[in-house]
């Protein structure tokens, strides 16, 4: 008689509901910490002595770092394992706050934010390669929603707690405790990685594309860094150089993207996902739409405080109509899209482009002589209209990628993103500052006229999206 044994295939390990709490805290640093900073850069401007510049680079450089790397911490969670790059990530970012809440001067500060981005980049990719690989079914739907709220969540808690921290001024410590409260909340976040997250890793990961990662960087800096110091130094010859590598930087990272797709391997940002409709015509506009939300939340930080005086508390507080508009109408995107299709971009970008001519409007009526509630309407209507767009673009630009290039679209996109508010910084930034000297008002406005245009650009261009009912 011959018995024969099966082998049980192992069990995919699942995501307890301490495990979901552990990644989510993670997914909400890395947001959380963009626009809490928005709140205090006045102060840090008081306080360290810096220049418009040198904030722009605290905002800019750990988006840049964020977006370079993303894609890289991603395959390396494949390889190496999430949970260990989640676990390291998550320390990296601690580290990193606490040396920016040391920071003695800009140059440490933004150097410490750069780190900080890049420690972000392990970290948030494994947030949904996790989910991914431990959920099923109506738990993974479930958890995904809780994930896409997250964003909308950090943005409130951001500017409300940013708010409140600067302006109590702990100890005399002014706005370093928007960094230094990451510390007792990250090692909080390492203890519970250990004890429940379980371990996952791809079965068939691919590797680090070290040249296009390289190229892409040299791509970013040629055109970012002279649009952020070109001002201050009275534009040296160096930044026009820069500029003028910056589109042979360009072609010489889309060639090499090429060649590696072509020989078979695995490039950061694969060129064949541009040749999808959806994809082409998405990133034409979500490369406009996330430079105007960048520069928009520059440049209201700044104004708030330095031009009408809010302060750290009040700056914040005027935000939040924004951040819970956008929180709840974000909320509410997919089911509207599961009845209008595309037309729910052509929706919220038309109710934010009325929310930017309100608060133009509501400026030239009653500046400098205005409070938290003259600027709730605008802020609402913005906030709204970026709520219904945002997540909906995200949709439609990935509707038409093949399931097996999900997570390359995913990663194009996201990428795309963080880079674009890298840019609206740099440009709208640089542009605010250089009309600031003839005073803020005609500065604010002209920049408002600006990312109005480029919203009602966006809104006219909609109409080339794909409808995910089709």
């Amino acid at each position: 008689m011959t018995t024969t044994t099966t082998l049980a295939a192992p069990a995919t390990p699942a995501l307890s509901r301490a495990g979901l709490a552990t990644v989510l805290l993670g997914a909400a640093l890395a947001p959380i910490d963009m626009f809490i900073v928005n709140v205090a850069l006045p102060t840090i401007h008081s306080d360290l002595k810096t220049s418009t510049t040198a904030l722009e680079w605290i905002v800019a450089g750990y988006a840049i770092a964020y977006a370079l790397l993303l894609v890289v911490g991603g395959r390396l969670g494949d390889v190496f394992g999430r949970r260990r790059l989640f676990t390291a990530g998550l320390a990296a970012f601690t580290l990193t706050s606490l040396v920016c809440g040391l920071a003695p001067d800009a140059t440490v500060l933004v150097a410490a934010r750069v780190a900080q981005g890049g420690a972000a980049a392990m970290m948030v990719p494994q947030v949904l390669s996790i989910i991914q690989a431990t959920t099923s079914g109506e738990q993974r739907a479930r958890t995904l929603g809780y994930y896409g709220a997250t964003g909308g969540i950090a943005m409130v808690i951001g500017q409300l707690f940013g708010g409140v921290l600067v302006s109590a001024d702990i100890g005399g410590t002014s706005w370093r405790p928007v960094f230094l409260v990451n510390v007792p909340i990250g090692l909080l976040g390492l203890l519970l990685a250990r004890r429940t997250l379980p371990e996952t890793r791809a079965t068939d990961p691919v590797g680090v594309d070290r040249a296009g990662t390289a190229l892409l960087g040299l791509t970013l800096l040629t055109l970012l860094v002279p649009l952020m110091e070109g001002r201050t130094l009275g534009w040296p010859l160096w930044c026009w150089l820069l500029l003028a590598a910056f589109p042979f930087a360009a072609t010489a990272f889309v060639r090499a993207e090429r060649r590696m797709e072509q020989a078979g391997g695995a490039p950061l940002l694969p060129m064949s996902v541009l040749r999808v409709p959806s994809m082409r015509h998405g990133l034409g506009i979500a490369i406009p739409f996330f430079t105007s939300f960048g520069g928009f939340m520059f440049v209201y930080a700044l104004t708030l405080q330095d031009g009408l005086h809010l302060g750290p508390l009040g700056s914040g507080l005027a935000l939040t109509p924004l951040a819970l508009a956008f929180l709840v109408t974000s909320l509410s995107s997919s089911r509207l899209v599961r009845r209008y299709g595309h037309r729910v971009v052509i929706l919220g970008t038309t109710v934010q482009l009325l929310g930017l001519l309100t608060l133009l409007a509501t400026v030239l009526m009653a500046w400098p002589n205005l409070d938290v509630a003259d600027l709730a309407p605008g802020t609402l209507l913005c906030g709204a209209g970026q709520g219904l767009t945002a997540p909906t673009m995200f949709r439609l630009i990935l509707s038409r990628v093949p399931a097996a290039s999900a997570g390359v679209g995913s990663g194009v996109l996201t990428t795309t993103q963080q880079t674009s508010l890298a840019l609206g910084v740099a440009t709208l930034g640089s542009l605010f500052a250089s009309l600031a000297t003839g005073g803020l008002e005609g500065a604010l406005l002209t920049v408002t006229g600006v990312q109005a245009l480029l919203i009602a650009g966006i809104a006219l261009a909609a109409n080339r999206l794909p409808d995910p009912r089709a």
